[in-house]
């Protein structure tokens, strides 16, 4: 019998204890033996819970007892999460988690903590929810040299751009309801519509992909907060679909490009038509072509699923599963990633009225029935000149697109 301890007791750490009761016999047979949870270790008041009995609030208790091989870190964040990894990677135990910041901010170190200590630290749920991603990177696609990432990494965004599409809803509207189904966070919502929780997400999937550590803060990001009813009917006009994509890949000379941002994924696109709070991630290798993940992004089931999962590999497979799953550390780079890369973009200055002014700039064509330009093979640096340019003849620009074909 495995035993294991469950730090934070939040919607992902309750899930797990429920996938485990509920699908007690399908692990045993799986592992070959019972995956018991020995303690549940949250700071807050369970004396009234049926399972009152496993609730501790000192970890030092889990460190300290020799059954407990691994731990599984649900709490978020990355304080006091980083620590508690830490040390219990360094006791000799394996580490899964949920926690796409712990990763993102920590994730080279923690790599090389668990090699160091011959041990799994292992995180399939921080990237999409219970849908398969980093495990199908890391194992079905080794023989490969993946060249890019880009797809649709969070629910909440995409639910509410989905309304605004289907609905015609406007933006604090969408948010208000995702915020009522418990999609969004109500007191502060900006990680998920300002693109901060996309930009950890692809931070993990970049680095797994080229093999070194990204820092979420040298990823170009752009929320959905300026994308209005007008812009998602322009796109419906045009055959696209809003979306917010997170992207990565190499350019020409070897140089990361990456971002999140709001963009117009033409219909012939499978991300067009991914609605809801479902994901999906597309990832191009040089032999197997490009291939497409799709499932639920969140929920708490969904995701505790994939933590018992990477439970059971690190159990059965051990620190060998590191051979394919590791990145080096790298420092920060100064400023953020460029993208060098030229397309056609969207342009929707704030005032109607400022439309023709736009349209006597360089490649701009107008879209018929929008008040907005098509600025047609821009560079995301002659894109920047342009929006300066123009505002400095009084026209603010509402908001541009990147066209995905």
């Amino acid at each position: 019998m495995a035993k294991l301890a469950i730090l934070g007791f939040g919607t992902v750490g309750s899930g797990v204890l429920q996938v485990l009761r509920q699908n007690q016999e399908v692990v045993r047979r799986r592992l070959g033996a019972p995956l018991e949870v020995k303690y549940i270790c949250d700071i807050r008041d369970f004396s009234e819970s049926e399972d009152a009995a496993l609730f501790v609030k000192d970890f030092e208790q889990v460190l300290s007892d020799p059954e407990v091989e691994l731990v599984v870190e649900t709490i978020g964040g990355t304080n006091p999460a980083y620590n508690f990894v830490t040390r219990a990677l360094e006791s000799g135990r394996h580490v899964v988690t949920s926690n796409k910041e712990l990763v993102a901010t920590y994730g080279d170190v923690l790599l090389q903590k668990a090699k160091q200590h011959n041990v799994c630290f292992l995180f399939e749920a921080s990237v999409g929810g219970g849908m398969p991603l980093i495990t199908p990177m890391y194992q079905s696609m080794a023989a490969n040299h993946l060249l890019a990432v880009q797809g649709i990494v969070n629910g909440t965004t995409n639910y509410m751009l989905t309304c605004m599409e289907k609905e015609g809803l406007d933006f604090d509207t969408a948010l208000q309801q995702a915020q009522s189904l418990g999609y969004a966070e109500t007191i502060d919502p900006s990680s998920d519509v300002d693109g901060i929780d996309a930009g950890r997400k692809i931070a993990i999937l970049a680095a797994i992909a080229f093999g070194k550590h990204v820092y979420p803060q040298n990823v170009p990001t752009r929320g959905i907060r300026a994308v209005t009813p007008a812009d998602i009917q322009a796109g419906q006009q045009m055959g696209r679909a809003v979306k917010l994509v997170a992207w990565a890949a190499k350019a020409a000379g070897g140089n990361l490009q990456c971002g999140v941002e709001p963009m117009l994924v033409s219909s012939s696109n499978l991300l067009a038509g991914v609605e809801d709070v479902f994901n999906a991630v597309a990832i191009q290798g040089d032999m197997l072509g490009e291939v497409l993940f799709y499932g639920k992004g969140a929920g708490k089931l969904p995701t505790a699923s994939a933590v018992v999962a990477d439970a059971m590999d690190a159990l059965q497979h051990g620190p060998a599963l590191h051979n394919n799953l590791f990145w080096l550390p790298a420092p920060p780079i100064e400023g953020q990633y460029q993208d060098t890369g030229r397309y056609n973009y969207y342009l929707r200055p704030t005032k109607p009225t400022n439309l023709q002014m736009v349209l006597q700039q360089p490649n701009a064509k107008p879209i018929p029935g929008v008040a907005a330009a098509m600025l047609e093979a821009y560079s995301a640096e002659e894109l920047a000149s342009t929006v300066a340019a123009l505002a400095g003849q009084g026209v603010t620009t509402a908001i541009t697109m990147k066209l995905l074909d």
